[in-house]
């Protein structure tokens, strides 16, 4: 199963996507739930990291900054280095809601179908939430 998450500045999970079969890849995941035109509407950005890279194909209004990837033949410069050092600052405050996530246990043991799965995470997500903000 797939899914995706979005964190705010601080850390806090504030939305969880529709399930998704785990063969998915986290572009079309992010594509079927519309995670890049829902941002753009409102003006908003994200931060993701280099499974999206690809995924948000307007240079002119970027809405997802995403790092660089090496390639065998060319490697990544000391300006593309310091980008990711960068994205990677601002990532670490929100790998700790996808941590207070994976602490449930309950990720692993979920074997219900992709469409069915969606509710029970979303009510992880307010679980996760309360017990966050206590």
């Amino acid at each position: 199963m797939r899914f995706l998450a979005i964190t705010d500045t601080r850390g806090r999970l504030v939305w969880i996507s529709a399930s998704r079969r785990g063969r998915s890849s986290d572009i079309t995941t992010a594509r079927h739930n519309d995670v890049i035109e829902q941002p753009r509407e409102v003006g908003l950005g994200a931060i993701g990291d280099l499974g999206f890279i690809g995924l948000d194909d307007d240079p002119d209004d970027p809405v997802l900054v995403t790092g660089f990837k090496a390639a065998y033949a060319r490697p990544l410069t000391p300006a593309q280095k310091g980008a990711n050092k960068l994205l990677a600052t601002e990532r670490a405050a929100c790998e700790d809601a996808f941590a207070h996530l994976k602490n449930r246990h309950i990720l692993p043991e979920l074997r219900l179908g992709a469409r069915h799965a969606t509710m029970p995470l979303r009510a992880l997500l307010v679980l996760t939430n309360s017990e966050v903000a206590r």
